[in-house]
């Protein structure tokens, strides 16, 4: 035989088995007697996309979900109140201010600025969690539900430390999301993301979990350190007003609090990160019962295990991935339960502990007084501890919110200053104004914040010494108009005209 007559022999070859398989696949892929909708559902997934008669499984239906959700996703706008210079934190140039809006902090006497973002309604009389930056600094809340519905919200309490707030509107029989297990979730999984970007309401987008207990180091430096950042990364397009809205799987449970983005731009660039609902349930619950969150502290310092680690520390690791002891304070719980510098927590309450974002999510779930079980390696040994639980004073007490003492004087709230603040400001005395209301002084340019050090009537000027002596001093001149002035907490000087009833 030729070799023209063997690669002639072999080319005829390999198209008479392509038309074979070919044949083969047009046959499988035919309904093969496949009628009811149940049927395609449990035919192969090669069946399922083929011809005209696909239908996309129950299990990728965003329908359903966005259904549940949508009506229990509210707008959140907060009039802010003036403060000169303030800076705009980056979770707030991300959520609060949409890049490209000319709307900057204005002048004292000008219109109030605006903040908006989203809130997930989470009982039926009326109780919304958001992002503590889209409420922080505001005089007033305004609430729009889908249905175009409006309130007023009230401020049940906040947390900076995981960029949580709990608001209350009056009302009842609301639409609300229940709260779904985001320990369950898992990578990959389909989720939805509800919320009111760029002022577009009820707006909801679709992606997947891409990853958990991410930090991304962006509640650096907030209330002594203590910020927790676990977040659940997500591809569903989120971007400015979407903060606070719901991320919910297949079921419509809300698994999560969309509250920041990765971004070149100040718009979605490809990820977005949500506080773990397991989390979000533990905050909310701490704000209605105690007005402040219960942080429960083991008391050590902490470190990921890495190659870099090791090579800092010039040792070698038993293992690749754990959370490094780096330290224990004195008195604390780790010390009680015997941790000490070296050791390597890789367990906390039987739940995997790979990083330090996840070890500090599972703490940050307890209060002062709750018992975890650690399980560290010491010498390459697996071990076992139980930690009780301390506050930041180091004892096992619930902390209990500091209640400011109030005075009240038409609609407005005023509030003594602290000994720091005279210091500082080099004032021997002053009331700050804590709410203003829809009053004539809110008209007149008074702003939560401003310290108000005199006032100047038809009988001349007078200093304040603290809230009790103001309202004294404006009951004693009911009808006149005053002047009011004061300064800032940064120092900014300035002053209001306003007529007292």
């Amino acid at each position: 035989m030729s070799k023209r007559q063997f690669f002639l022999g072999m080319l005829l070859a390999s198209l008479i088995g392509g038309m074979v398989a070919l044949a083969g696949v047009s046959y499988f892929l035919q309904p093969q007697g496949v009628t009811t909708f149940e049927e395609k559902q449990n035919a192969s997934f090669v069946n399922l996309l083929a011809g005209e008669n696909f239908t996309i499984p129950d299990g990728i239906n965003f329908v359903a979900s966005a259904e549940i959700v949508t009506p229990a996703v509210v707008h959140v706008k907060s009039t802010l109140g003036y403060t000169a210079s303030r800076p705009r934190n980056p979770i707030e140039e991300l959520f609060g201010f949409p890049p490209g809006d000319e709307n900057p902090m204005q002048g004292p006497g000008s219109r109030n600025p605006m903040s908006s973002g989203s809130g997930v309604i989470i009982s039926s009389d009326g109780y919304i969690v958001t992002n503590n930056h889209v409420v922080e600094g505001a005089s007033q809340i305004d609430i729009s539900l889908d249905n175009n519905k409006r309130f007023v919200a009230k401020v049940i309490g906040t947390d900076p430390t995981t960029d949580l707030a709990l608001l209350k509107i009056e009302a009842n029989g609301l639409p609300f999301v229940r709260f779904g297990n985001s320990d369950q979730t898992k990578i990959g999984e389909w989720v939805l993301a509800v919320g009111n970007p760029f002022n577009l309401n009820s707006t909801v987008t679709a992606g997947i979990i891409s990853a958990k207990a991410r930090n991304i180091g962006i509640l650096r430096g907030v209330e002594n350190n203590l910020q927790i950042e676990s977040f659940l990364q997500t591809d569903a397009v989120v971007n400015p007003g979407n903060s606070g809205g719901a991320l919910v799987n297949l079921a419509g449970e809300l698994i999560g609090i969309n509250t920041a983005i990765a971004t070149r731009t100040g718009t979605f660039n490809g990820y977005s990160f949500a506080v773990p609902s397991s989390l979000v349930r533990k905050v909310v619950d701490d704000l209605l019962e105690y007005g402040t969150v219960q942080r429960g502290l083991l008391g050590v310092t902490i470190r990921d295990v890495s190659p870099e680690l090791a090579e800092e520390l010039n040792k070698e690791f038993p293992v690749d991935q754990g959370v490094y002891i780096n330290g224990v304070n004195p008195n604390s719980g780790g010390e009680e339960a015997g941790l000490q510098p070296g050791d390597i927590i890789v367990g906390v309450d039987g739940r995997e502990t790979t990083s330090v974002s996840i070890l500090q999510e599972m703490v940050a779930r307890k209060r002062p007084g709750d018992q975890v079980k650690v399980e560290y390696l010491r010498d390459g040994k697996k071990m076992e501890a139980m930690a009780t639980l301390r506050n930041f004073d180091g004892n096992t007490k619930i902390v209990e919110k500091e209640v400011k003492k109030t005075f009240e004087y038409d609609g407005v709230i005023f509030e003594n200053i602290s000994d720091e603040q005279k210091e500082r400001l080099r004032i021997s005395g002053g009331a700050m104004i804590a709410t203003v209301g829809r009053s004539a002084w809110r008209s007149a340019g008074a702003r939560p914040g401003f310290i108000i050090t005199s006032i100047i009537s038809e009988d001349g000027r007078t200093r304040i010494s603290d809230a009790e002596n103001l309202l004294e001093e404006l009951s004693s001149l009911s009808g006149q108009e005053i002047v009011v002035l004061g300064m800032f907490n940064d120092g900014t000087e300035y002053y209001f005209e306003v007529e007292l009833d």
